[in-house]
């Protein structure tokens, strides 16, 4: 019995056969729609991510530092929006007895605060680099005053170094006798320098350890077979392979310094130590501009000053150090 049935077709050989068109939705090559739109996506996209940190930059970075920038040149008050002044707020500065006190405190702080800051964190992640039993512990005791509040911080360093403070108890105890660390004026400013210093320590130490682990050992042990002892080969071998970062920590703890508020305004208080002596720019900033009858245009000058020296600072190390890389 025959079958009746008719063969079937094959399907074309792909080698053969030319180039079949496509439905938009088949295979899997991709569409020139969709393409085209991703082109137009493109560059609007990264905008899209960029944006948060775009308005959160311009709302509490730009628009200050532009609204600072015009108030310094009216006389606007806390409560008056205030008209155009010109420089008058500026040629006021330089005969305000209270701005030069507080460039010459701000100055010393720099003076002051930024070789030690530079110096002992380096040594002190020398110390804590080494890899033995408990060194860890060591490494977060000394990294604890970093996370701590400065205002707590400063309330401690109050209470310890008061005329009835631990300090000055010990003092008598031994028969050196009182103290006024809170008292003096100059005291008073190298303590919270000390305070200063004290808090930044273990903050610096972290910078210091990341670049000391990317100096190879072979350089210390070539120098110690050279017959170089640990100080030599601290000046000729750590120092040179540390000196970017001692550039950088420079230009951090300097600007730091010039800014200083908190440590200063806890142990002098609002007045500024002994009639005011002690008072920074920062904190002339703050007594001046706030308040009902704050002065805000000229407090806005002080800060355009404070603004120009601290970009001067950094302007001066980077320029330093590419005379040194020259």
């Amino acid at each position: 019995m025959t079958s009746s049935t008719a063969p079937r077709a094959l399907p074309p050989d792909p080698a053969v056969a030319g180039p079949t068109h496509r439905s938009p939705g088949s295979g899997r090559g991709p569409r020139v729609g969709t393409l085209r739109g991703i082109r137009r996506q493109l560059p609007i996209s990264p905008w899209l991510f960029a944006a948060p940190g775009l308005l959160v930059i311009g709302a509490f970075s730009l628009y200050p530092f532009f609204s600072t920038l015009i108030n310094s040149f009216t006389d606007k008050r806390t409560l008056i929006p205030g008209e155009y002044v010109g420089l008058a707020n500026f040629r006021e500065l330089l005969h305000d007895e209270m701005f030069w006190i507080g460039l010459r405190n701000s100055t010393l702080y720099i003076v002051g605060v930024v070789p030690a800051l530079v110096l002992l964190p380096l040594l002190l992640a020398m110390l804590v680099q080494r890899h033995i039993p408990g060194i860890s512990f060591f490494r977060s005791a000394f990294y604890t005053p970093v996370v701590a509040s400065i205002v707590v911080v400063g309330l401690i360093w109050v209470w310890m170094l008061d005329d009835r403070g631990l300090v000055n108890s010990l003092l008598e105890a031994v028969g050196i006798g009182r103290i006024g660390f809170l008292s003096d004026q100059w005291l008073l400013l190298f303590s919270a320098m000390a305070v200063t210093v004290w808090k930044g320590l273990g903050y610096y130490m972290i910078i210091y350890l990341a670049a000391l682990a990317n100096v190879p050992r072979e350089l210390h042990e070539a120098a110690a077979v050279d017959g170089a002892g640990a100080i030599r080969r601290f000046v000729t071998v750590t120092v040179p392979a540390v000196r970017s970062t001692m550039v950088l920590v420079g230009a951090l703890s300097s600007v730091a310094a010039f800014k200083v508020f908190s440590e200063v305004y806890l142990m002098a208080g609002p007045s500024g130590g002994p009639a005011g002596e002690d008072t920074t720019l920062v904190m002339l900033v703050q007594r001046v501009g706030t308040g009902l009858s704050g002065r805000v245009g000229y407090a806005s000058a002080i800060s355009v000053v404070v603004f120009c020296v601290t970009v001067a600072l950094m302007l001066l190390v980077l320029r330093a150090d590419r005379k040194e890389d020259a």
